[in-house]
C-alpha cells in the first residue's frame, strides 16, 4: 500500500460522478516543497498547485473565496476564510494579499494619454511608480463616485481611494483623462 496521498480532480476518476462536496473544517492548506499551494481535504484528497481567487474582489473584498486546481477547476468555495482553521487561514490570507497587491495613489506626477493607452507616473504610499494603463474603459473601475480602481497592463491594482483628496494638480489631471 502507498503512503503517498492520492490526488484527485473536481470529479470522480472517470469524470461521471462528482465527488462529495469539502467542508471547510476538512480543508488544510499548505505550501508544496516546490513552493506551491497545496490543498488537502480530509485524509483523502490532495490538490497540487491550487490557485486561491476572491469570487467578488471588487464589490466583495472580504467575500467568498474559491479554490481552483492546475487546470482552472473549482475545488470548492469558502463564504468567508473564517470558516478555516487559523494556520490555513494565514496561508490563505498571505496568497489573497500577494495576488491583490493595491499600491494606493496619494499623488498624480504626470498623465498622458495616446489613443486608448494611458501613461502614469504617480507617488504610492509605496513611492514613486510608472505604469501603463490599455483602454480605460475596461480597466478603470469605480468602487464608488470617489473612490477609483486603475488595473496596468500587467495586472497590477492602484487605487485612489479617494479623489476628492488628492490636490488640486491631480484632479486636474484625472480629469483630462477620465
Amino acid at each position: 500500500m502507498s503512503t503517498q496521498p492520492n490526488t484527485f480532480n473536481s470529479t470522480s476518476p472517470t469524470d461521471d460522478q462528482p465527488l462529495p462536496p469539502i467542508e471547510p473544517k476538512n480543508i488544510r492548506l499548505s505550501y508544496a516543497p516546490q513552493g506551491g499551494l497545496r490543498l488537502r481535504a480530509g485524509d483523502d484528497r490532495v490538490f497540487e498547485s491550487v490557485q486561491l481567487y476572491r469570487v467578488a474582489p471588487l464589490s466583495q473584498p472580504n467575500g467568498p473565496v474559491a479554490f481552483l486546481d492546475e487546470k482552472g477547476n473549482e475545488i470548492c468555495t469558502l463564504r468567508d476564510l473564517s470558516e478555516l482553521e487559523p494556520e490555513s487561514r494565514r496561508i490563505a490570507e498571505a496568497e489573497l494579499a500577494r495576488r491583490y497587491l493595491t499600491a494606493r495613489i496619494q499623488q498624480i506626477i504626470a498623465l498622458v494619454q495616446e489613443a486608448a493607452v494611458t501613461y502614469w507616473t504617480v507617488e504610492t504610499h509605496r513611492g514613486r511608480r510608472d505604469f501603463v494603463v490599455q483602454g480605460l474603459q475596461e480597466n478603470c473601475v469605480w468602487l464608488t463616485d470617489d473612490h477609483l480602481l486603475l488595473i496596468d497592463v500587467d495586472g497590477n491594482r492602484f487605487e485612489i481611494p479617494s479623489i476628492a483628496a488628492l490636490d488640486a494638480r491631480s484632479q486636474r489631471l484625472l480629469n483630462e483623462v477620465i
